[in-house]
């Protein structure tokens, strides 16, 4: 059990929705939000059925509130797509997580921080399934966005930082992932100086 307690501590930030906050340009509404704070409660609880139920709950909301190539949609396909990655189905994680990135960055293109939301997960689940070659340059172009959207010492580019030495680690490359968690570290320590 406690492997899937670090799991969801590390997917935590990757469950998309506003957790709690009402997101002023989410168009989906309020019963949308309250749909994906529960599935964010349910999620983290392991209540794989209960977040799946909650999440097709939100995803037929936000279809109907604002079109199937929201953002908002976009969120419940990658917060479903966690669900199922959790629950070992991992075909449709993808399926649900490329829907994600294809709304993503038809809205907002390819350089915004949400396409590389989906990249990290999409990375996961690469993992998960034992393609550390194919999740490489994933998580090199998620690294990528988040450096020329935050800046290279933002605490959004240490996470890209440390998923990649976690995949480095994986796979045997243990000098590289010295590294990039010896960056991510320093990253953390500058901003907890100044946060």
């Amino acid at each position: 059990m406690s492997r899937w307690k670090n799991w969801f501590a590390e997917l935590g930030d990757n469950l998309t929705g506003n957790k709690g906050q009402k997101k002023p340009t989410s168009g989906a509404g309020s019963a949308w939000q309250e749909r994906i704070d529960q599935l964010e409660r349910e999620f983290q609880a392991g209540e794989w059925e209960k977040a799946r139920q909650s999440g097709q709950e939100a995803l037929a909301l936000a279809k109907q509130k604002v079109g199937a190539d929201h953002p908002d949609v976009a969120a419940t396909l990658n917060n479903l797509a966690l669900i199922c990655r959790a629950q070992g189905e991992h075909a449709q994680a993808e399926l649900y997580l490329n829907r994600a990135l294809t709304i993503w960055e038809g809205a907002y293109g390819s350089d915004h921080p949400d396409v590389a939301i989906a990249l990290n997960n999409l990375a996961l689940l690469c993992i998960g399934k034992g393609q550390y070659a194919q999740a490489e340059p994933i998580y090199l172009r998620a690294l990528a966005i988040r450096e020329r959207t935050y800046g290279t010492n933002h605490p959004e580019v240490a996470v890209s930082l440390e998923n990649l030495a976690s995949l480095y680690r994986a796979s045997n490359r243990l000098g590289q992932a010295d590294k990039l968690e010896e960056r991510a570290r320093r990253i953390r320590q500058k901003s907890t100086a100044t946060g």
